[in-house]
């Protein structure tokens, strides 16, 4: 009996106390297992945000580059959507630029089209009059003379493109200097009206001008010269015969809003955003004959920026057409 006690006292020690011992290690071991997970998720943690905060920073310099605005995080619990926001910013960004490029490359071949066409012309007019010329017609009074003014022409269609594209580019870079002064722009209207009337006479074309009362204006005037002249000349070239071309000026406080406004065909809707682009013709067959370069207008537009001032251009079909500016009136 005493031996069967003994042996049931120790059966209960070892169930009761190393069992508990057992458990105080198993639980040791969560705690241990716990800790060692909890500073390593800290630990991958710093390093993962130590990373996106790295990526979130080039992210961030790459937009600052393109003027893009910036997204702000509070606190760092939020990084991750922060980053994902930037990325896909960036991302619609970089989306807009290369359609940019693909605009440009596309406005670069028009462009190399352009004026390869516009040369090509007079220099394929030039090649057959010389080569007629060579084939004996330089003996032939009847058409050597006539041969050589119409090579002439041509010769001075592509010089009148150059000078053009030449006046075109030092505008855009900025090489062209412009040179204001304080003059009296209904003189200047009426000096270029003189000087173009003889052309509008020929289509039976009536040029108004504003009234007598002096106006000063703030600009460079033989730029603005050039400006009305274009402006008058295509109201004349594309008017309709026994038309009318009114120039007219409105006073507006410390500016002047000049008007060139005919009554001719008008313009589609569709081509008006593009008028001012070099070389772009609303009737290409008809614009060649009536002559020009096709810069003309792109010229106009560029002067008048170059003034910080605006340009803008109404029509309507069978009605007229009414290009506008402004100049700083002193």
């Amino acid at each position: 009996m005493i031996a069967l006690g003994a042996g049931a006292s120790v059966v209960i020690y070892q169930y009761f106390f190393v069992g508990q011992i057992n458990l105080i290690i198993i639980i040791k071991d969560i705690i241990i297992s716990f800790i060692t997970s909890l500073l390593f998720i800290v630990f991958v943690n710093t390093l993962v945000f130590k990373k996106i905060d790295k990526i979130l920073t080039t992210v961030k310099v790459f937009r600052s580059q393109s003027n893009g605005p910036m997204a702000h995080s509070k606190n760092n619990t939020d990084e991750i959507e922060l980053l994902q926001s930037e990325i896909m910013a960036l991302a619609d960004e970089r989306k807009n630029e290369i359609e940019r490029l693909k605009k440009l490359e596309m406005y670069r071949k028009e462009f190399l089209g352009n004026v390869s066409h516009e040369l090509k012309t007079p220099i394929f007019n030039i090649q057959g009059y010389v080569l007629t010329l060579l084939d004996g017609g330089l003996e032939d009074k009847t058409i050597n003379r006539n041969y050589l003014e119409r090579a002439e022409k041509s010769v001075d269609r592509i010089i009148h493109i150059i000078e053009d594209l030449e006046a075109i580019s030092q505008l855009e870079t900025g090489e062209l200097i412009l040179e204001p002064e304080r003059f009296e722009i209904i003189t200047l209207v009426k000096e270029v009206v003189d000087a173009e009337e003889m052309r509008a006479t020929t289509k039976g074309i009536m040029l108004n001008v504003p009234g007598n009362k002096p106006v000063f204006v703030y600009a460079d005037k033989f730029r603005i010269r050039q400006v009305l002249v274009n402006l008058i000349v295509n109201s004349i070239k594309y008017g309709r015969e026994y038309g009318e071309t009114k120039i007219a000026l409105h006073e507006m406080d410390n500016m002047i809003l000049i008007e060139v406004v005919d009554n001719g065909l008008g313009i589609a809707p569709e081509h008006l955003p593009r008028l001012f682009e070099r070389f772009y013709r609303v009737d290409k067959s008809r614009s060649h004959d009536q002559g020009g370069t096709g810069l003309g207008l792109a010229i106009v537009k560029h002067i008048i920026e170059a003034h910080n001032q605006t340009i803008r251009v109404t029509s309507k079909e069978g009605i007229g057409t009414t290009f506008s500016f402004t100049l700083t009136k002193v």
